[in-house]
């Protein structure tokens, strides 16, 4: 698939001597696993190319995937390749010097809205940019090399943006490629217990979306988590963000989102939207976001404007429920 495009990647990898890796803020598992992952298969591929991963936004989550790499000079961006991983748009990168860049390849899995950079290699049916890299790996495996440590880091994009391969997206591909990376060697007894092992405080945190999570008419299931839980809980903005999966089994219920205070000056609520059969990501891009077809995310500036995406997504699964008999 697309080996035209892909070989075109390959080859300006190979025409430069350094390459900068780049992902989007609010870091994830895919976005940090793709650039790891990828970073290590050029540096063992390439092994007289300078890689340099630097990213200063960080998910306590993932340390245990490693820190990144220390500042460098801007002058070594002038001259070097930037390939941007798992961002749709530019003003989700969250290394802003990657316009110091001499050229930028883009590599992702999200619904385009907007290119960027002299080449771009996009399959949003694909359930992570992880899954990406790894296809980039098997089609040259004669010409790059892969090792455990890479493989780990890209089979943790992987399941966390499959949703351990149950969502929307996952095809034979998906687990081919997951097996290139189970053949290599992946600990996922311990990779799993990182990822999914919770503190008990947080149990208690989630025994409360239960008591006070919310449906609408039509079936749309939602939390406001605001400040005031924040701060009872201790949570972190990821630890509020990730608990969307919490919604994620209700009967009836296709589509849910999780609202959170972002507690910034100018009163931002982050918005992770999620649904199954029916496609959320055009409120999404109403209010300000993107994404997926059924995972996506996006921004409101009070609870009027919470309220107004809450309606629109009642209003399209009602839409849904009265043309549509799959939904469970």
């Amino acid at each position: 698939m697309n080996r035209e495009i892909k070989e075109k990647i390959l080859q300006k990898i190979k025409d430069y001597d350094r390459i900068m890796l780049f992902r989007h803020i609010r870091n994830d598992g895919d976005c940090v696993g793709a650039t790891k992952g990828f970073k290590r298969i050029l540096q063992l591929s390439f092994p007289e190319k300078e890689i340099y991963l630097i990213d200063a936004d960080t998910a306590k989550y993932l340390e245990f995937m490693g820190p990144e790499d220390e500042p460098v000079a801007d002058e070594l961006y002038t001259d070097a390749l930037g390939i941007v991983i798992d961002t749709a748009t530019e003003n989700r990168i969250s290394n802003k010097k990657y316009t110091l860049c001499k050229e930028i390849i883009k590599i992702d899995h999200h619904i385009p809205l907007t290119d960027y950079g002299c080449l771009v290699w996009v399959e949003e049916e694909r359930s992570s940019a992880c899954e990406m890299i790894v296809d980039f790996y098997n089609t040259f495996k004669d010409e790059l090399k892969i090792d455990s440590e890479a493989a780990t880091h890209l089979y943790t994009g992987m399941v966390t943006d499959s949703g351990r391969f149950k969502y929307d997206g996952v095809s034979g591909d998906t687990l081919r490629n997951a097996a290139t990376l189970l053949d290599v060697g992946v600990d996922t007894q311990t990779l799993f217990a990182r990822l999914y092992l919770e503190a008990f405080e947080y149990l208690k945190f989630k025994a409360q979306i239960y008591q006070r999570m919310q449906i609408t008419e039509n079936g749309v299931a939602y939390i406001y988590i605001d400040k005031a839980m924040q701060e009872e809980f201790n949570l972190t903005l990821e630890q509020a963000s990730a608990c969307v999966g919490t919604l994620d089994s209700i009967r009836g219920c296709i589509c849910w989102m999780v609202f959170i205070d972002n507690n910034d000056e100018e009163g931002s609520i982050r918005v992770r939207l999620r649904s199954r059969f029916v496609h959320v990501n055009p409120i999404a891009e109403k209010y300000r976001g993107g994404g997926h077809a059924c995972a996506c995310g996006a921004t409101v500036y009070s609870v009027e404007e919470m309220n107004a995406l809450l309606r629109d997504a009642d209003a399209l699964v009602k839409e849904y429920k009265q043309t549509h008999e799959d939904w469970l």
